[in-house]
């Protein structure tokens, strides 16, 4: 059993009222290419004015700044239901597309560069950005790195604790989903997200640990900042988290998605999977016991293999095939996704995904039949628009 009554009694409710409607919020981030080189440019303030008055009502101001000049990130507001995420999803990117591209340059949704730097990338003009590479050095300087983030709302903070806890031994297969940075500095670096290789060097990254309480979460917090580890609460980058400005569990181990279509399916299975642990907390079920080697070696080869390749079951320790691990997860998920309605999208969009390939595949497999780290940009770029 769970040993937090509290949170029990919030998931019961949860798990009723509000079982039926939880929220969902998607965040992209995409580099900005020279349309001609396929290089980073540093023209995020150029696109950010042309976006002007392209988005409106609960749109606007969706658009903003990210950590690079050479990056720009997209927020999609909360909604209950998946066809609406999927048009604030379009409409942004599209907005985003034609403003970029009225100044020149092209937003791109992969998980970081594919050619070396011709120049070295050029950071935001962010006081908080500017220390961060003052305290943490060169670990920052990359062509940039892409994230998909999925919020979904959850109604108090004991619980939310609670759902990462039960969330640790799922997250490597969302992970092999997302995998879209195969190839970087011209070479298939041998991993499906190198992104994730390149994000580990920042000391607050990885998997949740298993955390007693939201007092515990606090504590966590209050000694990586006390270590230096982070500046702040916004610099904990674990692969799933409590949000710091929002009530939401926030998934963020992905790489940024290529397409609409897989950011959508993500977000449908984020949102079933936490409301299936809700639903797991409200009985008194206590978090699958999973070994934290293990994690670790299926957050690897998540990475390593993306969702063509192997994957560890953390409940065994056997390697098996990715493939069949997302199977597990959607079995696992598929009375929420009914619940909201979601499972004939999914159905369809895994079937698309399967059919396809992931974004690292497709790169892989333009790289391999003779395109060049160009061209694999360049294809990502018309992937990117809906």
């Amino acid at each position: 059993m769970t040993d937090d009554p509290r949170a029990m009694r919030v998931a019961e409710k949860a798990a009723g009222d509000l079982g039926d409607v939880l929220t969902m919020g998607a965040e992209e981030e995409f580099l900005l290419i020279d349309p001609q080189s396929g290089q980073i440019v540093p023209a995020v303030q150029d696109v950010m004015a042309a976006l002007g008055d392209r988005l409106h009502g609960d749109l606007a101001g969706l658009v903003q700044y990210e950590f690079l000049a050479s990056q720009i990130e997209l927020a999609t507001p909360p909604t209950t239901d998946l066809a609406t995420l999927r048009d604030s999803l379009i409409s942004i990117r599209t907005a985003l597309c034609d403003a970029a591209e009225s100044v020149g340059v092209r937003p791109v949704a992969i998980g970081t560069g594919t050619l070396p730097l011709d120049v070295p990338a050029v950071l935001t003009d962010n006081p908080r950005y500017v220390r961060m590479t003052e305290e943490f050095g060169a670990i920052w300087s990359t062509a940039g790195l892409c994230g998909c983030h999925v919020h979904v709302g959850v109604p108090d903070r004991e619980l939310g604790v609670q759902v990462l806890n039960h969330l640790r031994g799922w997250l490597p297969v969302l992970h092999a989903v997302t995998a879209n940075s195969a190839i970087a500095d011209g070479v298939d670096t041998g991993y499906a997200s190198w992104r994730s290789v390149l994000w580990s060097r920042w000391p607050s990254v990885g998997p949740p640990p298993h955390l007693d309480s939201a007092a515990h979460y606090s504590e966590v917090l209050r000694d990586l900042r006390g270590a230096g580890a982070m500046l702040d609460d916004n610099m904990l980058y674990w692969f799933a988290r409590m949000s710091t400005h929002v009530p939401t569990v926030e998934v963020r181990i992905g790489d940024v998605c290529s397409t609409v279509d897989d950011t959508v399916l993500v977000a449908a299975l984020v949102r079933g999977l936490v409301g299936s642990l809700i639903d797991r907390v409200a009985a008194g079920q206590p978090p699958r016991h999973v070994r934290d080697w293990l994690v670790a070696a299926a957050y690897w080869r998540a990475a390593h293999d993306g969702l063509e390749g192997g994957a560890v079951d953390v409940a065994t320790g056997r390697p098996t095939p990715a493939w069949d691990l997302l199977r597990q997860l959607v079995d696992e998920v598929t009375p929420v996704l009914d619940r909201h309605g979601d499972l004939g999208t999914v159905d369809k969009l895994l079937a698309q995904l399967r059919s396809r390939g992931s974004g690292a595949a497709q790169q892989r497999a333009r790289f391999a039949s003779g395109a060049d780290a160009r061209d694999v940009i360049f294809a990502a770029a018309d992937a990117t628009r809906p």
